[in-house]
């Protein structure tokens, strides 16, 4: 990597010059009326497209029934044209159909295909976009606006060595990315094995929770502690600083089994109105949005003065290590109990009395501790991959605005 950045610090502008993106791309504009027929596999809409990737990594089927007829083909570059914002644009590597709020973009003789995917996965031309977007709650942009956009181009030589180096790059990072996926696979496959050490896959959570208690005990929570309420911390009451705490939301969006550093906090007057947290207590997402989210958790282990918010539910252990927790209820074997207790139409809730019925296996606390340090120490190396990796990320995002 720091021989890739020897090398963008050496780019040389002279011999470019500048173009509109209407010049060197083109929308192609090709549909099908019946793609079962064509030999169509994939079909891929905006959610199908991952912010700030420059891969199509996803797809649904024919199966799935679609109204999609926009055609695209293996290099063409996949822009989600509503809510540019978001910073959807991905090459595609292979063929398929597409929403109508995704724009096809195809480089003429004039630009490598390698190299289109940077051109649009840039800063300048993400803020071009959105400038250029009409529309309300759903703003969208328009090919014949992006082909105004005016950018540095190359000479043909010098862009297959830009795309060399650019590839080369993103190869770092999808070897970090590979990595990363194995011990997270890793780690989730021993979170079941150590907590119960039986085979779940297939099975429903009444034959999962038969057979354990075949070679061991299971307890319900509300034999090992107490089941709490957070309460208050409404969004106008957190500020920048004060006392940390933590409100149901963010159980979703920052914190994993382990609340590991705060993102919100609360003054002096408004901590009265909340619950004081203790350490190893266990915060549960009261409500989501569907029925796999019920129960989000993460568990609390540092002696420090923190609150927990509305809609948060808290398990207070009489005698059990946070660390060990924090895995126990995010595994598997405690989510599909969870699970089964939501209800709700649009949201789904659970409630203190639901938790109360989940069973653990029964496990002395020193177990669980060995337990918890063998688990943090595979997470331990996820964090430090993880950071690698975004700093890759940011070293090629450097380098692609430098270049465009």
């Amino acid at each position: 990597m720091e021989a890739l950045l020897e090398e963008r610090l050496s780019i040389d502008k002279t011999r470019w010059t500048l173009v509109k993106f209407g010049d060197v791309v083109f929308e192609p504009k090709e549909s099908t009326k019946n793609p079962i027929a064509d030999g169509i596999e994939h079909v891929v809409g905006l959610e199908h497209i991952e912010s700030e990737d420059i891969h199509l990594r996803n797809s649904a089927t024919l199966e799935e029934a679609t109204t999609f007829t926009k055609r695209f083909s293996k290099g063409d570059v996949l822009f989600g044209r509503r809510r540019a914002y978001l910073k959807k644009a991905a090459q595609a590597s292979f063929s398929g159909i597409c929403s109508g709020d995704i724009t096809v973009f195809r480089a003429k003789e004039n630009l490598l295909p390698e190299l289109l995917p940077f051109v649009v996965q840039n800063e300048k031309f993400f803020d071009y976009a959105i400038k250029h977007s009409a529309g309300g709650l759903s703003p969208r942009v328009k090919f014949k606006d992006l082909a105004n956009y005016e950018f540095l181009l190359p000479p043909k030589d010098q862009q297959a060595k830009l795309a060399k180096l650019l590839w080369a790059m993103d190869e770092v990072i999808e070897r970090e990315n590979d990595a990363l996926k194995k011990l997270e696979s890793t780690l989730n496959s021993n979170i079941e094995n150590e907590i119960h050490g039986i085979s779940i896959k297939g099975k429903v959570i009444r034959e999962i929770l038969e057979e354990y208690s075949k070679i061991g005990e299971l307890i319900p929570l509300i034999n090992l502690g107490e089941l709490l309420k957070g309460k208050g911390i409404p969004k106008t009451a957190v500020k920048e600083e004060g006392f940390p705490c933590v409100r149901y939301g963010e159980l979703y969006t920052k914190h994993h089994r382990i609340i590991r550093e705060f993102n919100s906090f609360i003054s002096q007057e408004d901590k009265s109105k909340s619950l004081l947290l203790k350490k190893d207590d266990v915060l549960f997402a009261g409500s989501g949005e569907t029925i796999t989210e019920i129960g989000k958790s993460a568990s609390f282990v540092d002696n420090i003065e923190a609150y927990a918010g509305s809609d948060t539910l808290i398990f207070r252990p009489y005698d059990m290590n946070g660390y060990y927790l924090g895995y126990l209820m995010n595994s598997q074997f405690v989510r599909q109990q969870l699970n089964k207790y939501g209800t709700g139409a649009t949201v789904m809730h659970i409630y203190n009395s639901d938790l109360a019925k989940v069973k653990v296996p029964k496990i002395d606390k020193n177990k669980q501790i060995e337990i918890a340090k063998k688990l943090e120490s595979i997470s331990k190396n996820i964090f430090g991959l993880e950071s690698k990796k975004s700093s890759s990320k940011a070293l090629q995002k450097s380098l692609i605005n430098q270049v465009f």
